[in-house]
């Protein structure tokens, strides 16, 4: 059955993509929720499939756009319990980290990037609105591995005072969302 406009919410793919698909949306997003400060960024592309080998897994990324310095970003809307986010963060990464370089090229081509998650439910079920993961040495957290990575899974559902009020709007913005799209299906 085809969802009516009217029942469409952030966590559905498709309207997540056409509002993310906004530059200037798209940009205040991510500045957001990376505090930081990006001059431009390129179109975003809407569900971008990397499928570099036959007999490879192919990935379908929500959204997927880079800054004027190639810092790239990829930003996933998931609604429902998925397992192996963790495990599906990490072949995302390596997917764009594959189509970002030629075979031969030097590995310093490899730009920055993030992969976001943005969850309505606690992926780590630690009460955190964010949950930041970058390559660290377990014998001296203070040394960071420099890849220039960062996989990022927000939490619609947390429960910590970890955020400023604006990102707590975003992401009950989202369960808002949810909750009507929920009752008006329920009412249909």
């Amino acid at each position: 059955m085809n969802k009516i406009i009217q029942q469409l919410n952030l966590d559905d793919d498709f309207l997540f993509a056409k509002v993310m698909s906004d530059k200037d949306i798209c940009k205040k997003v991510l500045e957001k929720i990376l505090n930081i400060k990006i001059q431009y960024i390129e179109m975003p592309s809407e569900q971008k499939v990397i499928d570099i080998l036959l007999d490879t897994k192919a990935v379908r990324l929500d959204i997927y756009v880079s800054d004027k310095n190639n810092t790239v970003y990829n930003v996933e809307m998931q609604k429902g319990k998925r397992k192996n986010l963790a495990k599906r963060s990490r072949y995302y990464q390596g997917s764009i980290d594959l189509d970002m370089i030629s075979k031969g090229r030097d590995y310093n081509e490899l730009q920055k990037s993030f992969v976001i998650f943005i969850c309505t439910f606690d992926p780590f079920n630690k009460g955190r609105h964010f949950y930041t993961f970058e390559n660290r040495c377990n014998e001296d957290n203070n040394l960071v591995l420099g890849d220039e990575t960062a996989k990022l899974f927000l939490n619609t559902k947390g429960t910590l005072d970890d955020v400023d009020e604006e990102m707590l709007e975003f992401l009950a913005y989202i369960v808002i969302q949810q909750i009507k799209s929920t009752i008006v299906s329920h009412i249909i």
